[in-house]
Formats: structure tokens, sequence, C-alpha cells
């Protein structure tokens, strides 16, 4: 029997993606997880959550652990929140993350970190979402489950340091210091004002938030464009890797 775990890194940032990872493993294997000190990414620091990520990602092959990770960029976030919103498009995420496991043909149950208001209701739109294949699994969702469950915890370790990872790799490509990515931190804020000095806001922003749509409007005395409103737009075509 299997047990799997669901979490997500960065929702709130205002620059690079949103990731969900899903972690699968035999019910026998948790106490792994409590020996090696896997908990909320939270509590950890870097250094810790980067080891732990190395230890997990070591058992993997060896214990049949299965992994789902998901990297949504800050693009298909704008487009999905212009078409609905973010709870909706979690509710996506997660399903993929979990059906990425391949784990379907074992009967178990699905922990998820609940990211909407109402747990219940998140809990049975990822159910079915699903779909008949994974109609043989429970699923119990709660608010801070990252907290309660150890599995969750390594999902959401694994989740985070792929994300810090990700940042890293956009700040190198862009050679510039953006801090976390969280509106909150003055070296983002700074970045951002960077990132807005061209035609369009830069790709890695994303377009849709408060934060980004505040500034860009200051700066250039008008509403932020829409994704989807520019794909069209011939000039667009220049902007390389979109």
């Amino acid at each position: 029997m299997y047990q799997l775990g669901v979490d997500e890194a960065g929702r709130g940032p205002a620059i690079g993606p949103l990731v969900v990872c899903a972690l699968g493993i035999p019910t026998t294997d948790i106490g792994f997880l409590t020996n090696i000190g896997a908990k909320d990414s939270k509590s950890l620091t870097r250094k810790k959550r980067e080891y732990l990520a190395e230890k997990i990602y070591s058992e993997v092959e060896k214990r049949n652990w299965k992994v789902g990770l998901i990297t949504c960029s800050a693009c298909r976030i704008d487009k999905e929140r212009d078409r609905t919103n973010l709870n909706n498009l979690e509710v996506e995420l997660f399903k993929e993350a979990i059906i990425n496991t391949n784990i379907e043909k074992y009967n178990g149950k699905i922990y998820l970190d609940a990211c909407d208001v109402n747990e219940q209701r998140f809990g049975n739109r990822v159910k079915e979402s699903l779909g008949q294949d994974w109609s043989q699994w429970t699923i119990e969702s709660k608010h801070k489950m990252d907290l309660e469950n150890i599995l969750v915890g390594a999902a959401s370790i694994l989740a985070k340091v792929h994300r810090d990872n990700e940042i890293k790799k956009i700040g190198q490509l862009l050679n510039l210091d953006i801090g976390s990515g969280y509106p909150s931190d003055p070296k983002t804020r700074v970045a951002i004002r960077n990132l807005i000095k061209e035609e369009y806001p830069n790709k890695y922003l994303r377009w849709s938030w408060a934060t980004i749509e505040n500034i860009w409007a200051k700066e250039n005395g008008g509403p932020i464009p829409k994704r989807e409103e520019i794909e069209g737009n011939s000039k667009q075509s220049s902007i390389s890797d979109w």
C-alpha cells in the first residue's frame, strides 16, 4: 500500500514559477522520513532542505518511491488567472503532480495541503479531477497538512528546493539579483522595477499580481497588458523563449 503527499511552493511570489510536488512511498517506508528529520520546509534552513531533498531523491530508485513534480510558469499562472482563478489552477496542478507519479494501480491514501479556504471542497475537486483510474484512493485535505503529515512535509521540501533552484536560474539568466521573488523582499521590488522597463513586462514576472500591476502603472502611466492580448502581436515574436 502506498501513501502520497502533495504540497506546493511559490503561491505568493511576484516572480517565477509555482511548483507542486507529489511524493508517493510505500507505507512501510514512512519511518525513513522520520529518521532523516523530514518536516515542513518552512521550518528548515535552506541548507537543511537541500540536504533532505538529496537524501529523499537518493532513495527514490532504491525504494521504488515516486515523485511527480510540476513547474507552473508565471505565464501560465497569468493566463489561468485571466480565465479563472488561482484555486482552480492549483486543483489542476495537484492533479497533474499526482498523475505524474504513475502509482494509480496501487491502493492508498493521498494527503493534500489544501489550497482553498474550504479544505473539503479542495480535496473533493482534486479527487473528481483525477478520474476513475484513481477511484480506489482516498483523499484527506487539510490546511497546514505539511505540519501534520511527514509525507506532505517531505513533498514540501522537494517543491521548495526545486523552486529555489528555478529562482536561482532566473537570476542567472537575467544577470540580476531578484531575491526570493516575494513582493515583501526589497531585492525583489528593486528587480521588478528593472524588469518592467521594456515594451512589455519581463516574462518571469507574474503580470496579474497587484504588486506588478501597481509598479507598472506607476512607471508607465497606464494599465499593464494582458498576456493573451499580446500573443498575437507581431512585435512579440522578437522576444525570445516566450
